[in-house]
């Protein structure tokens, strides 16, 4: 074993936590909780609407029954953020797994020696999908109280956005984890 062989601490970080965000920022954008409308004014009490960026679910806690796919009455999908969410965090996504490649190819895997370039190039890949699905996230959580909702009811963040949240700040952590590679490059030179 020689000590060139061994795959850099920030490869291996930017390795795992970039996968993780990965299943995060995917489970935000699809499950229908990006925020919670309880305590509707004539409706029952237990009642709870799930509002995502591609479904309204409503839901019954006492009973556990769901039912997704509701009519959009509000014009929810209408509004600016949920758009610019619909657009960006399926973008993130596919950035996501372009960088993952590229990740792969640059850290050693059938090599002796790691691909530090690659492995950098990869990193900022990797660094703006975390910041393509960070953008909608922020800025829906900014407009949270701002979106349609039945007057009198109360809102509140749903477990979608802090996922989505989660799952971005991974992929900047792991794309600047990878993104350290560019100084071995320096140092080669």
């Amino acid at each position: 074993h020689r000590p060139g062989m061994r795959t850099p601490t920030a490869m291996i970080v930017g390795l795992v936590l970039c996968p993780c965000g990965l299943l995060l920022t995917l489970t935000g954008t699809l499950a229908p909780s990006w925020r919670q409308v309880s305590l509707i004014p004539d409706q029952p009490s237990d009642l709870i609407l799930e509002q995502g960026i591609w479904d309204l679910c409503r839901e019954r806690q006492s009973s556990h029954d769901r039912r997704c796919g509701q009519a959009d009455e509000l014009g929810y999908f209408q509004q600016v953020p949920v758009r610019v969410a619909q657009g960006l965090m399926p973008s993130s996504l596919a950035v996501t797994l372009l960088g993952l490649v590229v990740a792969t190819l640059g850290v050693r895997c059938w090599q002796e020696e790691p691909r530090h370039l690659l492995a950098g190039v990869a990193g900022l890949v990797l660094l703006l999908s975390g910041l393509l699905s960070l953008v909608p996230a922020s800025w829906y959580t900014q407009e949270l109280w701002a979106l349609p909702a039945p007057v009198g009811s109360t809102l509140s963040v749903g477990y979608s956005l802090v996922l989505s949240y989660l799952g971005s700040c991974l992929e900047i952590l792991g794309g600047l984890a990878l993104a350290l590679s560019f100084h071995h490059c320096c140092m080669e030179r």
